[in-house]
């Protein structure tokens, strides 16, 4: 039993240190890559991967209900997020934008509650608010005037996500963790497949290794292999309450940040990751 418990943890866990490397990845893409060729590609190239796992496995087309749920995953987790941070990131740095993920638990948690009916408690919300306070508080920390242009890119990506994170964690209930994300980046096929054809670089070979390998990880594992344990985990163990796992992101991002960018990383940038972390502990325990 306890081991049972304790499988839609790890599952999360392995989902968020393999999404905490997201940022990183696209930031070495646009070395060589325009945004919307990124975003394009790594969308097709993980819907074809996709849809052989689908092919292989022989697995049955979703129900027509299903196609309205499918819709929005993809356009949350494959178009929205993807897109929105590659511009995003081409005026802030993985770092910053790294401390924005602090408030995909709460979007998470919002959606969840409207999408499956999950009903934490009042200190559950009010715990989770404050983590996504301290959040915006240090985002917006030594601003001259409003927010840029990234920050409301930043801004607009975790929302979207938590959308899809959530319809995700819903009907991968009814379909399966991995199959959810296989469907959703084959139902953007007609659009990303053309798209990704209609962007391609001229001179492929120009580009850095770098910027394929930024590539290749965005394409295989942040939007395909990490959701394969994600949504598993939010099918499992309630969308909310993995959810807050996501808190984690900030700690790994910035490491990975830091180890492969050389970005230097503020004292005040761990401060905020550490305070939101254990308002999310605190959530946890009511969620």
């Amino acid at each position: 039993m306890r081991d049972r418990a304790a499988g839609p943890w790890i599952d999360g866990l392995i989902g968020v240190a393999i999404f905490s490397a997201s940022l990183v990845a696209t930031r070495l893409a646009l070395t060589g890559m325009d945004a919307l060729f990124l975003s394009a590609a790594r969308a097709a190239l993980a819907g074809i991967a996709g849809a052989a796992a689908l092919a292989l496995f022989r697995q049955r087309r979703p129900h027509s209900r299903d196609i309205p749920a499918l819709a929005i995953v993809a356009a949350g987790v494959v178009v929205g997020f993807p897109l929105l941070t590659a511009l995003a990131l081409r005026t802030v740095s993985a770092a910053h934008g790294t401390v924005f993920v602090g408030l995909l638990p709460l979007a998470t948690a919002l959606f969840g509650a409207v999408r499956s009916g999950e009903r934490p408690s009042p200190a559950f919300w009010l715990l989770s608010i404050c983590g996504a306070l301290i959040t915006v508080v240090f985002a917006a920390r030594g601003l001259a005037g409003p927010p840029g242009p990234g920050d409301v890119l930043m801004f607009a990506a975790v929302v979207v996500c938590g959308l899809g994170y959530a319809e995700g964690g819903v009907l991968a209930r009814r379909l399966g963790g991995w199959q959810v994300i296989a469907w959703a980046t084959v139902v953007s096929l007609p659009v990303s497949l053309p798209l990704a054809l209609a962007l391609r670089p001229d001179e492929p070979a120009a580009i850095p290794l770098q910027a394929w390998a930024g590539l290749a990880y965005v394409a295989m594992f942040s939007m395909l292999i990490g959701f394969v344990f994600w949504y598993r985990a939010l099918a499992r163990g309630g969308i909310a309450a993995i959810g807050q796992l996501q808190l984690l992101q900030p700690f790994l991002g910035l490491g990975v940040a830091a180890l492969v960018l050389g970005e230097r990383i503020e004292p005040a940038m761990i401060g905020a990751a550490a305070a939101v972390a254990l308002c999310v502990a605190l959530a946890r325990r009511f969620a």
